[in-house]
């Protein structure tokens, strides 16, 4: 928690401004029922009316002061506990930008998302009440236990008695809500994580009728949360009561003593009620804290989860700044390793092949085989465990992640569409491409036909993840938005799938001149997409089962024999 508030340094004016106010405010408020008590003793009793409306007045102006103060107070801690919110926000953002696929997988994007809104913003509630408190507890504690000495120290002794148990109770209230809000905050992010799965897979859900099955495992979840909530609740519902009835119980010895000292002589009316006020001005402050106390557990265990994300280290940082240009265009793969964190054996085992510019190299293996494993380690999304791989000539490694991938136009196994145009998402590839730059992208990806015939054209809206678009057109905004890089190497991870056959030949085709000066990886199933490749990789459970020209596969590689008999004739092959 220490280690958030840091950051409130850049707001260290405000905050002393804040802390000022607070100061001005509880010292009013402390002068108040002195005042009252002279406006009774020295005023009620006798019957002097001018002295009452002088003390009067008085009292309306330090109230005046003490009401403005807070209100600044409130407005300037606000302000600073939500700039904090946005200063750890774009932090945790910024951060989490360099993550590896590796520290996504071991946080979870469901936790992530929490972490980086509900965490902040129990941070954000529990520094506000801290700015106002922290100063103003202490001092109406302090400032009351003094004032009310001074008007009679022998009646101070009730509070000597009642404190104890009202400090007692806190602290065991404390003692057993504080360990449940941990696991408040994993009991959210697993509602999170259900509720995420649902809305993104929900024509997954439809398809296979599993909605009831869906509804019950959200309400397994909720059910969850919400048991953990009322039980933590409970425990802090037995605070405020507890608090309640010890003050109660503390005023009647009050006035029952009181009223005894005032027989005797020893003490004043005026100073009875003064006395009480300071009483209730005490265990205000006690209320204050524990309501502070209350919140500064959860948003301490907040503040944690925070930090673990703040604090975690990418699996690989930049190790070098080589220029990624050596050599135009090529790829190298030399004795490659790779393992996935925790995994028993390698994905990847010793791949080597170069690939030059002009040429299309094609992977194929079947499912599991880590042809897409393969691709994501060229963009470094995660780091190889052993060997070299080479862009331009130049280990991935010793230049910056952003120069290799400026020289990659990588088109993922699913096509992910943001929200915006389709010209904005063509753009995506190319920030400053101007529109005659971006109708040729969309035309060499043989996206220009649906794009036509759409209502606004290149300016039609697309959909939160393109759901307003098909597969295949999804697919070939994906490709446009490659091709408008005009990068040294084109990745297509599986990138056809979802055409058909017609529009995959035009666009090999079109590609074709478009790429020729680029080298080429392309991931595919269907053997009719990799026939024409220069060189085809053949992947089996992670390691070249083969390599070579379609013919030259088709005579000596079992693997690939298998493959293209599983989806061409005879005939076809021959």
């Amino acid at each position: 928690m220490i280690k958030l508030l840091k950051n409130l340094s850049i707001y260290k004016w405000i905050v002393a401004a804040v802390f000022g106010l607070v100061f001005v405010q509880s010292m009013s408020d402390l002068f108040l029922p002195t005042l009252m008590a002279d406006i009774i003793d020295k005023g009620v009793v006798v019957g002097d009316t001018p002295y009452i409306w002088e003390i009067g007045g008085l009292m309306l102006l330090v109230s005046a002061i003490g009401a403005s103060a807070s209100v600044i107070a409130s407005y300037y801690s606000s302000k600073a506990a939500m700039g904090l919110g946005r200063d750890i926000r774009r932090k945790v953002f910024n951060h989490v930008e360099k993550f590896s696929l590796q520290e996504f997988d071991e946080v979870g994007t469901a936790s992530l998302i929490t972490r980086t809104t509900n965490d902040i913003t129990q941070v954000q509630q529990v520094v506000i009440m801290m700015l106002r408190m922290v100063i103003s507890a202490p001092i109406m504690l302090v400032g009351g236990v003094i004032m009310a000495v001074s008007k009679d120290a022998k009646l101070s002794l009730v509070l000597v008695v009642t404190m104890p148990f009202l400090i007692g109770s806190i602290l065991l209230i404390l003692y057993k809500g504080v360990p449940m809000f941990q696991t408040v905050q994993k009991r959210l992010d697993r509602l999170n994580l259900v509720l995420r799965e649902n809305l993104t897979g929900i024509r997954v859900i439809r398809a296979f009728n599993r909605e009831s099955e869906e509804k019950v495992r959200l309400q397994q979840a909720n059910k969850e949360l919400t048991d953990i909530s009322i039980k933590v609740n409970k425990v802090m519902a037995f605070m405020m009561p507890v608090m309640m009835l010890i003050m109660n119980l503390t005023v009647v010895g009050i006035i029952w003593f009181g009223g005894i000292r005032i027989d005797n002589g020893g003490m004043q009316i005026g100073d009875l009620m003064a006395y009480i006020q300071y009483v209730m001005q005490i265990m205000f402050a006690l209320v204050m804290a524990s309501m502070m106390f209350m919140m500064v557990p959860r948003a301490a265990v907040s503040a944690k989860r925070i930090n673990e994300v703040l604090d975690m280290e990418p699996a690989f940082r930049d190790e070098g700044t080589a220029k990624a240009d050596r050599e135009h265009g090529t790829l190298e793969f030399d004795h490659v390793t790779f393992s996935y964190p925790g995994a028993e054996e390698p994905a990847l085992s010793d791949i080597s092949f170069t690939a030059s510019p002009g040429e299309v190299t094609a992977i194929i293996g079947g499912t599991g085989s880590g042809k897409s494993t393969l691709v994501h380690l060229i963009p470094r999304f995660y780091d190889i465990s052993g060997g070299t791989i080479r862009v331009n000539g130049v280990d991935i490694r010793e230049a910056s992640q952003e120069e290799v991938r400026s020289k990659i136009g990588f088109v993922p196994q699913k096509a992910m569409l943001f929200t915006g145009t389709i010209a904005d998402n063509i753009r995506f590839g190319k920030q400053n491409a101007t529109q005659d730059e971006i109708e040729h992208a969309a035309r060499i990806a043989q996206a220009e036909d649906f794009i036509s015939k759409m209502k606004d054209g290149y300016q039609a809206d697309i959909e939160q993840g393109g759901s307003n678009l098909s597969g295949g057109q999804k697919q070939r905004l994906s490709i446009a938005r490659a091709l408008i890089r005009k990068p040294d190497l084109y990745i297509f991870d599986d990138s056809f799938s979802a055409l058909d056959f017609k529009t995959d030949a035009k666009l090999r085709a079109a590609l074709k001149e478009e790429t020729k000066h680029a080298t080429v990886l392309l991931v595919a199933q269907r053997v009719s997409t990799v026939v024409e490749a220069d060189r085809i990789i053949v992947l089996d459970k992670g390691r070249m089962a083969g390599i070579g020209t379609h013919e030259e596969l088709l005579q000596t590689n079992d693997v690939y024999r298998e493959i293209a008999l599983s989806q061409l004739s005879e005939e076809e092959i021959a």
